[in-house]
């Protein structure tokens, strides 16, 4: 839309660079070119504003495929005004000289002439194709063929109008059509998926099979080598009681003429010894037997005292001080019986 301002009774109006402006003044063209800006009276001026830069035209139908099943369409056109004053005399452009917005809608006119151009060679096509093969190769069939048929009709360019490429996004059946068609390729995809997991799972299995192969090997080697083990240990324990019965044997012959040895030692030292004592005490008889009576009870006495007990303390009464005074003083043997008592014991007296 053009700028336009007041200025004393006058308007300026000043244009897009990409909007071709037209200006007729009293019948006559004043101005007619794109980006303009220039005075105008509102009076006497007709304008219109032609817009030649590319157009984006979204479209979506219906059509009918030769087996008779829906099918929407859903693309997009690019065109353009070529010709700003063919399309300025073609269709109204015209715009308010006060406010610059078109007084009605020429690129609704032209867009629903483009629309149902293209519409027309979409449709033609697809009434003569089947579901399946405007599904599989429409898309490219009919962007080519409403291309050619944008391009060569006339009116468009009478119009002043170039179509510069036409897209198709999609082709697209009914919800119920389309899920239906999906079946099979479903069907086709899950087959694969399942041919997979059992060919996984038959993997598995075979890898299972193997391992259990492995264990069960790995036991019978076990019980191989556990057997081999055991007689191992029986003929170690064979040959140690053999040993040992052979070291105990010897260990008791040992001990037996150790203990011959011993007996016959000891026997042939208590025969020295009774010997020797035999010879002592013959000895002893006959030393007794030469001796003097006197010399015997001496003896005797010394072996009496010997064997007396242990005598702390000597108590000497005057008769017994008599007594060996009186042995004392005589000449006669030493053997003599004494006068008086002797009494022992602890306490007082001479010592």
């Amino acid at each position: 839309m053009a700028d336009i301002t007041k200025r004393f009774g006058l308007r300026h109006l000043r244009a897009r660079p990409t909007a071709h402006i037209r200006h007729v003044r009293r019948g006559k063209l004043a101005h007619d070119g794109t980006g303009l800006a220039f005075w105008f009276r509102p009076l006497t001026a007709a304008l219109s504003e032609v817009p030649v830069d590319d157009r984006e035209l979204a479209m979506l139908f219906h059509a009918r495929t030769a087996d008779f099943q829906d099918v929407t369409v859903q693309g997009t056109l690019t065109y353009r005004i070529t010709d700003p004053a063919t399309a300025a005399a073609r269709v109204d452009f015209g715009i308010d000289p006060d406010t610059g917005a078109w007084r009605s809608a020429p690129l609704d006119q032209l867009a629903t002439l483009l629309t149902e151009t293209a519409q027309q060679h979409a449709l033609g096509l697809l009434a003569r194709t089947p579901l399946a093969a405007a599904l599989a190769d429409g898309i490219a069939g009919v962007r080519e063929r409403m291309t050619a048929g944008l391009a060569a009709e006339p009116r468009l360019a009478e119009t002043g109008l170039a179509v510069i490429s036409v897209r198709v996004v999609a082709l697209r059946p009914e919800p119920e059509v389309e899920r239906a068609l999906r079946t099979p390729a479903r069907e086709l995809v899950q087959q694969e998926a399942d041919r997979a997991t059992f060919e996984r799972r038959a993997v598995a299995v075979e890898h299972e099979r193997g391992i259990a192969e492995n264990e069960l090997a790995n036991q019978i080697e076990l019980a191989r080598r556990q057997e081999q083990l055991i007689t191992q240990e029986g003929t170690n324990a064979q040959r140690q009681a053999e040993d040992e019965a052979v070291a105990d044997r010897i260990r008791t012959d040992a001990e037996a003429q150790r203990r011959t040895r011993l007996a016959a030692a000891e026997a042939e030292a208590a025969r020295d010894l009774g010997e020797a004592r035999a010879a002592a005490e013959a000895a002893w008889l006959t030393a007794h037997q030469q001796a003097d009576p006197a010399v015997l009870r001496a003896l005797a006495l010394m072996r009496l005292a010997e064997h007396l007990p242990r005598i702390d303390s000597l108590t000497l009464t005057p008769d017994v001080l008599t007594g060996l005074l009186a042995k004392l003083g005589s000449a006669g043997p030493l053997g003599g019986s004494t006068g008086g008592p002797l009494t022992g014991g602890t306490g007082g007296g001479g010592r």
